[in-house]
């Protein structure tokens, strides 16, 4: 047995978070919190444990409490993933420049 995962599968477990992230919506707005630029960063540590830093649309969301625990939970959905960390910041704070061009076009905002 391993001690660790390789570089490869860290990059494959991050990718399947994302994808999981994906599926993740603000409610009341039609776009996922990936799309919506919310998520700034996904790391994965060697041993499995996953780091999510992510801000919300303002300090004052109805979801600030809600939304993150979502994220925990399906994020800890995805084979191989041990323990899940989510940090919220507000540093950058999040602007509809953020957004994928997806999700400007989702929205209207293109």
């Amino acid at each position: 047995m391993s001690d660790g995962f390789t570089e490869s599968e860290m990059q494959a477990i991050g990718e399947q978070v994302v994808e999981v992230l994906r599926g993740i919506y603000d409610p009341g707005i039609p776009v996922d919190i990936y799309e919506l630029g919310l998520i700034y960063d996904v790391q994965v540590s060697s041993i499995g444990d996953v780091h999510i830093l992510m801000t919300l649309t303002s300090p004052n969301c109805p979801v600030a409490e809600s939304l993150p625990e979502e994220v925990k939970e399906k994020t800890r959905s995805v084979w191989d993933v041990k323990d899940v960390e989510v940090e919220i910041t507000f540093d950058p704070p999040w602007t509809k420049d953020m957004m994928s061009e997806e999700a400007k076009l989702e929205l209207g905002f293109l």
